[in-house]
């Protein structure tokens, strides 16, 4: 399915890099044992999708790792939002495989409890909304898919703060767009996050 890009966010799993939350808990090299796990999970439900899959990293371009197979980037940008929507923009630009995509969803690589029919219902939601929201229980959310580029999305939020989805929706509204949430799934950064997931 070309015209449908799923866009994944990582980072390389360098001590003191990733979960630093988690890190200062239970320290940094448990903290990448965790964020492995996160990974690993990730690419189990999203290898088998039919849809162009693209990996944007947040360091550097690991040229081989559990994501080949994968196209992979760079992410670009001061912070998350101007990431994200840089991400965007180029896929609808056409800059992955080479097709001008209808459908663009991005996760991170942040949540133990997405599956591959939550990617599959965003993507479906797509058929009618403008956009699709995954909700998180911080109060961001863990995807965010669209039938076009909205850039205004992203310009003015407040990133990794609890009113985050709330602005977007609110953004989603002003502007006269339809969105269809999914279900609320948690992502894991304090370790009371991770131990409530694997229990």
């Amino acid at each position: 399915m070309a015209d449908k890009h799923l866009i994944i966010f990582v980072k390389n799993p360098v001590p003191g890099t990733v979960k630093t939350r988690i890190a200062r808990r239970v320290g940094n090299e448990q903290a990448v044992q965790i964020y492995r796990h996160l990974l690993q999970h990730t690419q189990q439900i999203t290898q088998v999708l039919p849809y162009h899959r693209v990996v944007y990293y947040g360091d550097i371009v690991n040229d081989n790792d559990g994501w080949n197979g994968y196209d992979k980037r760079l992410q670009g940008g001061a912070d998350l939002g101007q990431r994200m929507r840089n991400a965007f923009q180029e896929q609808f630009a056409g800059e992955g495989d080479g097709t001008t995509p209808g459908q663009v969803v991005i996760i991170g690589s942040d949540c133990l409890a997405i599956t591959a029919y939550h990617i599959h219902q965003a993507f479906k939601a797509l058929d009618t909304a403008d956009v699709v929201i995954g909700p998180a229980t911080d109060g961001g959310y863990y995807l965010l898919g669209m039938r076009q580029f909205y850039p205004f999305l992203f310009e003015d939020m407040p990133w990794s703060q609890p009113e985050l989805r709330r602005l977007t929706e609110l953004a989603m509204l002003q502007n006269g767009l339809t969105f269809e949430r999914l279900e609320e799934l948690t992502d894991i950064d304090e370790w009371e996050d991770y131990q409530k997931a694997i229990q």
